[in-house]
This record gives C-alpha cells, structure tokens and sequence, in this order.
C-alpha cells in the first residue's frame, strides 16, 4: 500500500508542489546505536501508511466529513446539490466537499504554507480558500485527476497525513500523539471521534487550552463535545458502530492527555546534549549541501523530514558533564563563571563530546545558570565571542621556530622582562607601541633550552624566542592549523603579545588545532554530522571534513615531541596526566591572574580543550576555590578525569618522532 508521501509525489504536474512539512530527527548514538535526542519541524506530523491508523478512526473521519468516499466518484454529488440548493437560496456558498475535494483543498494550502515570504503565503492562503464558483470549480477539476490515478485507501491515507488539527499538529499520528499520547492505530472510540471533530474546525476545536472560555476545561470542552458527540451520530446511522458503544462513548469526557512534540534543541538538553544539538542545527543551515539560500536550508530542516546522524558519544557526553559538574557550578557570586570541554577526533574532525557548565535554554527568560551561547564554539555556531588562550597558544610559536630551523635543545636567555618593539619584526606590517613587559607565573628564570621553557612555561623564553622569529610566521602557521577568531568583533593581531595568547579562540578551535599537530600536521574541519537521510531512507549529501596539510609532518613531530614534557613530572600540566601509557600532548594556558584557564591535548586518537574562566569580566580565579580546588588548577582535575575515561575508548598511538637533529640533540624514548 503507497503512503501518503507517494501519493503527493505522483500529484499530477501542475499541482507538484513541495512535499508535506515533516518532522526532522537528530540521533546521537549511545552503546553503538543510534539514538534520536531533538526534532525540529515548522508543522508537527509524521505519515503514516494504511494499517498505521484505526479503522475506528477511519470511520469516524469518514462518517462526519463523507460517509459515501467509497461509493461516490471524486465528488461528493449528495452534499454538492444541497450545498447548491443552499447557494441558490441566497445563503453563504457552501463546501459539500468529498475527502478526495478535501484532499486537494489541503495539498493547496500546504503549497501556500510552504512559500517563505509571509505576504505571499497569505494572498496563496486567500485564493485556494476563497469561497468562489472558480475556486470550487477548479478544486472539482483537480479532484477528478488525482481519483483517476489514485485509489480510495491511497487517498483517504494521504488525506488523513496531510489534513490540520490545530496548531502545528498535522496529520493523525501527530495529532494522536499530541492530544491522547498515543499513537493513531491505538486510539480508543471517544479518542477517534475527538480528533474526527476537531477536523471540523481546528482552531475552534482544539483542544490544547484548557483556559479557554469557550472551549476549555471549565466547561468539558463544550464545542468540541459537541461536535465529537455529533461524530458518534453519524457513526451510528452509518452503521460504523452499535448503539451500545455509541453511548458508553458519549458517556466518556473528553480528557486530553497532551504530549507536546518540542521543536528545536530544548529535548536534547535532557541528555546534556543541547549546546552540541544547537551546533548542528546551525552547521546544517550554513552547509550548502541543504540549499542554495539561508531560506531554503531552514526549510529542509524544519519541513523536510530529515534523519540526522551525529557524531556525538552520549555515553561519552554524559561522563564529560558528571566531570565538569563535579568542580565548576553553574553559577557563583561575584563573577560570570564558565567553563567547557570538547573533544575532537584527529583525521576525521568528529565532534566526540561538548559540555559546559550552563544548562541550555534558548528562551527569553533563561537564568543567571542557562544559557543559549556555546561557549565550545564560535560566534556563528552559537554566539560566544571567544577566550584569551594564553600559554596554549605558545605550540604554534614552537611550530614557527622549527620551521625557521631552530632546534628545541637550544638555549633561550630567559632572564629579560623588558621587549622594545624594536625587538620584534613582523612581515604582516609594523611593529610598534610601549615596551612590552612580560612576567612569569611561576616566578624568574635565566637560560634553559626550548623544551625546558614549553613544559615549564616560561613566558620571558617565548618572548626571546618571538625576538628571533617573523611574528608573521607564528600568525600562519596558526592559521595554517584551523586557528581563527571566534567572532569576527576581535580579529586575530600579530603583534608580540600574541605569542602569550591574547587572541580571542574557541574551544573546538584549539582542539582542532592540537589534533592536526598529534595527526602528523593535517588539519580536518570539524563536523558534527556523519550521515543525512531523506524521510524515506535516501541519503542526502552532507559536507564532509576537509583535511588539508596545516604544516609539513616533520614539524608536526618536533612540536608533538616538544609537548608531550607539558605532562610528564616538573611538566605544568602533569596533575593531570592519567598515568596510563598512552602517549599524550598537551599545552597549558593561563592569562594574567588566572582570568582564563585552558588545558589543551591530544592523543593520535582524541583531542580536548578543557576551559575555565571569566565568560565576562574579569575575576581573578586564583584564590577561589571549586571543592578545594583552587581556581587556576581546577582544570587540571576536570581533565585527568575526561582523559582517563576517552583513552578507556580510544587508546592512542605512540607519536611520530621527531630527526634528532630538530631536537638538537638524541631523541627521548616515547613515554
């Protein structure tokens, strides 16, 4: 038996318009399913095929609005000639319409539905619902074509599908689902005359306001009753059902039992997943594979009836959530807190995990610990601006510094707090301004080699280091790893200070970054979408990660090489080195007095950013504590226990050593 959505299809050419809004379904997968998490749709519905309905809702429908659809042509002739006689009489043109005239009344105003501009959809409204001879006319003619091509159960079925229950409820499994919470083919008789009745007049018969006068639950429902009870009397007279259960149904009140579908992320906030589902939803109407316009995008999310795929791990997720929430509070007195964590498999750009420390809520009133912005992302992908990144940004200065022909075993004069810009030279234009002054946040330092001053971070070394490099050069190669603004507000600078990080990056951007660097110097875009289907199954073209040469592999090893001492003893990050064998890179950040804290790694198999800080403002972190943590170090604790658990999953490969002569010197083994 042809469905609903095939029997639109096969409409002859001059009434092809596009197919019925349905809903789309976002998966994230869980223990190797896939599991759906959010639906968006601009009209609820889902089609379902002939045996998907009651038959008692079948009779019901059919004993009000056409108890003769199966023995008449395309036309109603009964209810034509007494509307006619009334019409002939003076009275208001009335409709005497078939299901089939129904059918195609319903297919004309989805097409007026499906225009984007409001002015149009209104005057498309107005005449395929004007009550004229020419509209009537037409309707009748287009009824006779699609009862030629189509039969009666194809009919009725797309006609069930297709037609308005209030709202943005379509269709009978929708409205089923809405009102009673159960599907269409589970329906009880009271159920099925209800939704019969509400046919009549959607808006007036609904019955999803229980304040409303006129029809609401003060009064039982009283118009919708009414009609309901009038459905049971034609079911009767056409013998649809006995004079028993027409009574013990008219007996029966109405009692709604409403099941709101959500449209949009606020149902993936239940599996911590909002932020991530909002990624997605705004990826899928910037990706040109889902239309031409911004317009055309929005419609094949909202009304196309899509099965989206993610790359997301819920079990994953979930763990990564319980590890920030152990430390970091949604709110605190005195300060805009936030905090995040993402992670980013290297050569495929897949968006593993993405928590923060907000509860998603993209309404109007959300509270000071919600929130609609992604602090993962950038601006365009859920509106934050970006964070300083401090010391993290340091690995693409080292990658500079390889690149120049540098080694890491050589010695850098640490001892100078004091750069002149006369010091510095860029090829991105002039160097120029106050001398800079640099401090260290563990104290002073004199002469120590390259390696020494990356596990160590020491600020004054990466300043010298910046005295003997085209500042330029870091800029690139930066960029030549994904780096980029978050917002467009705070553009990246080349000017000294941004070997310290002081440039505004996202989250996902660092990750990306630090997994082209673990993957041998190939960068992949990141995505959150594995796979697009169709609402039939077809599958629909997705942009995929594009992976491109960030900066040749023997550089990448050199850098990889030199970050793997960030972890191990003396490093700055060893608290949180999980202590398990896999081989791991990572880079530190800290602003000046610990306003931003970043943590930065990588396996050959996974990537994280794990950020706290100041999402506005500018409150010191160190001297505040998050369960006896103290606010500078707080990140290492989150990390160890997301790291412990994603090398649990993914394991990690030794690294790709580096020549000895980009060392300076042997090679240490790996571990």
């Amino acid at each position: 038996m042809s469905d609903g959505a095939s029997v639109f299809n096969g409409l002859p050419d001059y009434l092809k318009i596009q197919p019925p809004a349905q809903v789309s379904t976002l998966y994230a997968q869980r223990a190797g399913t896939q599991v759906p998490i959010a639906s968006f749709f601009a009209q609820d519905r889902t089609d379902v095929s002939w045996s998907g309905t009651d038959e008692m809702l079948k009779s019901a429908v059919l004993a009000a609005e056409d108890p003769r659809f199966f023995e008449e042509g395309p036309i109603d002739v009964v209810g034509t000639i007494r509307a006619a006689a009334a019409n002939a009489a003076g009275h208001q043109l009335e409709g005497g319409s078939s299901i089939t005239q129904q059918y195609v009344k319903n297919v004309l105003v989805q097409q007026c539905d499906a225009l984007t501009d409001a002015r149009a959809s209104k005057n498309c409204y107005q005449q395929v619902t004007a009550t004229t001879l020419q509209r009537k006319t037409q309707e009748l003619r287009y009824a006779g074509e699609v009862s030629k091509q189509y039969s009666k159960d194809q009919i009725l079925t797309a006609y069930l599908n297709l037609v308005g229950f209030g709202g943005n409820i379509y269709g009978a499994q929708a409205a089923a689902e809405y009102y009673f919470g159960v599907s269409a083919d589970a329906v009880s008789l009271p159920q099925a005359a209800t939704l019969a009745a509400i046919i009549n007049s959607p808006s007036d018969l609904r019955i999803d306001q229980p304040g409303n006068a006129a029809n609401g639950a003060a009064n039982h429902y009283a118009r919708t009753l009414a009609r309901r009870n009038y459905v049971l009397d034609r079911m009767y007279v056409n013998h649809r059902i006995t004079a028993g259960q027409r009574a013990a149904a008219k007996a029966t009140t109405i009692q709604p039992h409403l099941t709101a579908a959500t449209s949009g992320c606020t149902a993936a906030a239940a599996v911590d997943a909002g932020f991530f589902c909002e990624y997605v939803k705004d990826e899928l109407l910037n990706d040109p594979a889902f239309g031409k316009t911004a317009t055309d995008r929005w419609a094949a999310l909202n009304r196309g009836g899509l099965q989206i795929y993610t790359t997301l791990k819920l079990g994953l997720q979930q763990q990564a959530q319980q590890a920030l929430d152990a430390y970091i509070p949604s709110t605190k007195p005195g300060m805009h807190l936030g905090a995040s964590n993402i992670s980013v498999e290297p050569g495929t750009g897949h968006i593993e995990t993405m928590v923060e420390n907000k509860s998603f809520d993209e309404s109007s009133q959300a509270g000071p610990g919600a929130t609609a912005v992604n602090f993962n992302t950038d601006s365009a992908y859920g509106g934050s601006q970006g964070f300083q990144t401090g010391s993290a940004f340091k690995a693409f200065t080292i990658a500079a510094w390889l690149e120049a022909g540098h080694t890491l075993s050589e010695m850098i004069d640490a001892s100078h707090h004091t750069f002149p810009m006369s010091d510095f030279h860029s090829s991105c234009g002039p160097v120029s301004g106050p001398p800079w002054q640099v401090s260290n946040d563990e104290g002073s330092a004199s002469r120590l080699s390259v390696m020494a001053a990356t596990a160590q971070s020491v600020n004054t070394a990466f300043a010298m280091m910046g005295t003997k490099l085209d500042l330029c050069s870091i800029l690139h190669t930066a960029e030549a790893l994904g780096v980029h603004a978050a917002s467009s507000a705070n553009p990246l600078t080349s000017v000294p200070s941004m070997i310290l990080g002081v440039n505004y990056i996202s989250p996902l951007t660092m990750a990306t970054a630090y997994a082209a660097i673990a993957d041998g110097g190939t960068v992949c875009t990141p995505v959150a979408v594995e796979k697009v289907t169709g609402p039939h199954g077809t599958p629909r073209p997705v942009s995929p990660s594009s992976c491109t040469r960030g900066i040749p592999g023997n550089i990448a090893a050199g850098v990889a090489y030199d970050l793997q001492g960030v972890l191990r003893a003396g490093g700055t990050a060893a608290s949180a080195n999980p202590q398990d064998g896999v081989p791991m890179l990572a880079k530190t950040g800290t602003t000046d007095h610990a306003v931003q804290n970043w943590l930065v790694t990588s396996t050959t198999k996974i990537a994280t950013a794990t950020w706290v800080g100041n999402v506005s403002g500018s409150v010191r972190l160190r001297g505040e504590f998050f369960h006896g943590v103290d606010g500078g170090n707080v990140k290492f604790d989150i990390a160890r226990r997301i790291l412990t658990v994603l090398d649990q999953r993914f394991g990690g490969a030794p690294f790709t050593p580096p020549t000895p002569a980009m060392v300076g010197g042997s090679v240490r083994p790996a571990g």
